[in-house]
């Protein structure tokens, strides 16, 4: 025994020295305050610890370098590599509604952190998404980097990103959309987001460039809207707002929750009487979504909605009537009260199923209906839509190496039946009475199949470097049947675009923990939308290939000064082929084509600031800009040669930025600037539309004045500067009869709204 003796002293010393201790203390980025219940671990180690009631910690390392990780539910998490022992370390973090490099991304193929992500992903957080009205959630995209949202009307809206899907006339397309596992989007790649309730949406994921060995046809990106999560218990509540031109908007939510259930569910009406001639709308929405998980964590996820539209269009004006009478509605669509209509639906149900604590699946499927009932002054459409589908994703982690990995494969099938019949509008032989249909003009079925093969393979290849891979293979295909036997043409037969393989590649550098770069290659593909493919007379254009580009993108995300400044650059480069252009050829009507080449160059910038005022006051800030250079590489139309010139309805610049101001008492202030600069209108640049600045303003009171009550009164003001601007523009009008071309549709002028929230806690 006293031979070993010195042994163990040795042993007991040295143990002492290799196992020292780390300590500090854990603050409130915003208040000061100290955060209790802290947990604090490490990369690499087992142990985990939390602060005391004082925000007091200490941890024990055996070896150093070391990365400790603090996180707290509803705080954002931190990474701090410590060098050496420490004693009077000094941790902030910053509540999670505004630490953004702390979001994991779900709208990915395999759920990540933000900064860990070889993409630029754009989210909205639910805070976010009650920046303004409410009456229409694609204003709050407007606010997003590389997204350009053209808003004309309530129902008349379109967006396009990284300038795919600008030459769009009056829909958005070349972007898909997603419910959690749920498809909003047509079989055709078109996306209607304004009729979607805000109130069932907590927050939404933004993939910006081409996703399809993701989500298949999707040359633009892809955005996730993830559903809004109920408290604790059951609740009821109740939100009105009106405001100027006849706005009136009232939503009823039941919401419950407990340890394995999640249910909200609203009922919403929203009505405006227009500020322009011809622009009355009303739609009434029921939507709902459920959840219910097991011991194992299993969970089934159910969606569904309902929605009704009546909504009159007054359609563009010329730059004239713009200037000088933008109330004013066109001529013709006035004389035939144009308006549309539909009833659509949609449902779907998802189960995710957990065989082991390294394999599961998420499962889908989905039916939609749709409706449809449009007076134009040219004709009359009559649309009626059905579609199913479905979608499966496994995930296996460590699947073939030793390293950090994980593999991620699937596939989505979708079908889509859909019968378009045209008819002769008579409104100027019933002069007053609006449209009145006439003879059978066309009458076409397409039944749309598409499905896509997908897979991903993420690898830690090294502790800094992280690389993926995906690949994507979709086939999409259509029937046509042609039911008008007047004009002696029969289109009926079956038509197939081309089989397209899309992969991609990506890979993240952590230059130290929170500031990573990260590089990618992705290929994308759009096919041709339904109304691309028809001809004026009703025809369908059966030579139509798809849009194809590739894109190549580096960029560095990373968070600075206590985790309360968040930056992000991305520059980006999207070759696009066999661009799909629309061709007017009469007063409303287009035809679709494919027409050259165009490159997408461009840079993009984010930075979120949070900081604390003083005691009980702080703020929110956030500065974004996009600088675009969009060209047409090869494009000639009709002898006439464009190439070269600027892609038309994309600006050359947009700059959005805000600040919220929120106190203890719950009383906060939300001001934001938003500007867009001078763009294109055809693909000659001989006519340009005005760049201009918009601000506004929203203030916000959340009293506790009884137990279980929760309310919030509301005030706000749109474009305080009563900005004269055109929020949307048609790409390549054109005027007939001596007529100005139609390029624009009216901003809305300088406008109010003001509500009242309440909610009851059973």
């Amino acid at each position: 025994m006293k031979k070993n003796l010195p042994l163990l002293i040795l042993i007991f010393f040295f143990g002492n020295l290799s196992a020292q201790n780390i300590s500090g203390k854990i603050l409130d980025a915003f208040s000061n305050a100290p955060l209790t219940n802290v947990q604090i671990s490490a990369e690499g180690l087992s142990e985990i610890t939390f602060s005391n009631t004082s925000g007091n910690f200490t941890f024990t390392a055996d070896n150093f370098p070391v990365n400790l990780i603090f996180e707290k539910p509803d705080y954002g998490r931190r990474v701090i590599p410590v060098n050496a022992p420490e004693e009077d370390l000094t941790i902030y973090l910053a509540p999670a509604e505004g630490s953004l490099s702390e979001v994991v991304l779900r709208s990915t193929m395999i759920p990540q952190g933000l900064l860990q992500t070889p993409a630029a992903v754009s989210v909205l957080s639910a805070s976010d998404l009650e920046r303004f009205d409410e009456t229409n959630i694609m204003q709050n995209f407007s606010t997003l980097p590389g997204l350009t949202v053209h808003q004309g009307a309530l129902n008349t809206n379109k967006m396009s990103i990284r300038g795919v899907g600008a030459r769009s006339q009056y829909s958005t397309n070349r972007v898909k959309a997603y419910f959690k596992e749920i498809p909003l989007s047509s079989a055709e790649g078109e996306t209607t987001l304004d009729d979607f309730d805000p109130a069932i949406v907590g927050s939404a994921e933004v993939i910006k460039g081409p996703v399809s060995s993701i989500y298949g046809a999707g040359l633009g990106g892809v955005i996730t809207l993830y559903p809004a999560q109920a408290a604790p218990g059951t609740t009821a509540g109740a939100k009105t707002t009106f405001g100027s031109y006849g706005l009136s908007r009232n939503n009823l939510k039941l919401a419950h929750a407990s340890g394995s259930t999640n249910l909200v569910a609203t009922y919403n009406n929203l009505h405006s009487d227009g500020w322009r001639d011809n622009s009355n709308y009303d739609r009434d929405s029921f939507t709902i979504y459920g959840e219910v998980k097991n011991e194992e964590n299993n969970a089934l996820y159910v969606f569904g909605q309902l929605v009704r539209l009546k909504a009159y269009i007054p359609s563009s004006v010329n730059r004239e009537t713009l200037e000088n009478d933008p109330s004013s509605a066109a001529f013709t669509w006035a004389a035939a009260q144009g308006y549309e209509s539909y009833d659509k639906g949609l449902f779907g149900i998802s189960y995710a199923h957990k065989f082991s604590s390294s394999f599961e699946n998420v499962t889908s499927v989905h039916l939609t209906f749709r409706d449809g009932y449009e007076p134009r002054p040219f004709d009359i459409l009559k649309e009626e839509q059905v579609a199913s589908g479905g979608r499966t994703k496994f995930s296996l982690k460590n699947p073939f190496l030793e390293l950090e990995s994980q593999l991620s494969f699937g596939a989505e099938i979708y079908r889509e039946w859909y019968d378009t019949a045209t008819f002769e509008n008579l409104y100027r032989d019933f002069p007053g009475r609006g449209s009145v249909a006439g003879n059978s003009l066309s009458n076409n079925e397409q039944d749309r199949n598409y499905y896509n093969i997908f897979a991903q393979y993420d690898l830690q290849i090294l502790p800094q470097l992280r690389l993926e891979a995906g690949l994507n293979l979709n086939s999409t295909s259509y029937e046509l049947t042609d039911f008008y036997a007047e004009d002696e043409i029969d289109q009926s037969g079956d038509y197939r675009f081309e089989t397209i393989l899309s992969p991609r590649l990506g890979a993240v550098y952590s230059l130290t923990p929170g500031k990573n770069l990260y590089a990618s290659i992705s290929h994308g593909f759009s096919t041709p939308t339904v109304a691309e493919t028809l001809t004026p007379e009703g025809l369908i254009n059966t030579s139509l290939e798809p849009e194809t580009g590739v894109n190549y993108e580096i960029g560095f995300k990373g968070n600075f000064l206590n985790n309360r400044l968040y930056a992000e650059v991305a520059a980006f480069s999207i070759q696009v082929e066999n661009l799909l252009v629309a061709e007017r050829v009469a007063e409303d009507r287009y035809i679709g084509r494919n027409a050259g080449k165009t490159d997408h160059n461009g840079i993009e910038f984010l930075l979120n600031y949070n900081f604390p005022v003083f005691t009980g006051l702080r703020a929110r800030s956030f500065v974004n800009a996009a600088f675009n250079s969009f060209k047409f590489d090869e494009f000639v139309d009709e002898e006439e040669d464009f190439s070269g010139n600027r892609l038309p309805a994309v600006p050359e610049s947009s700059i959005n930025a805000g600040l919220d101001l929120i106190t203890t008492s719950g009383i906060s202030l939300r001001a934001t600037w938003q500007h867009e600069g001078e763009m294109p209108l055809n693909d000659a640049n001989s006519e340009f539309r005005d760049g201009y600045n918009l601000f506004h303003l929203k203030a916000s009171w959340a009293p506790e004045f009884f137990r279980n009550w929760n309310t919030e009164l509301f005030a706000g003001l749109n474009n305080v500067f009563d900005e004269n601007y055109a929020a949307s523009v048609i790409p390549n009008a054109v005027g007939f009869g001596g007529a100005a071309p139609r390029y624009f549709y009216p901003g809305m002028p300088r406008n109010w709204f003001a509500g009242l929230a309440v909610n009851y806690q059973f």
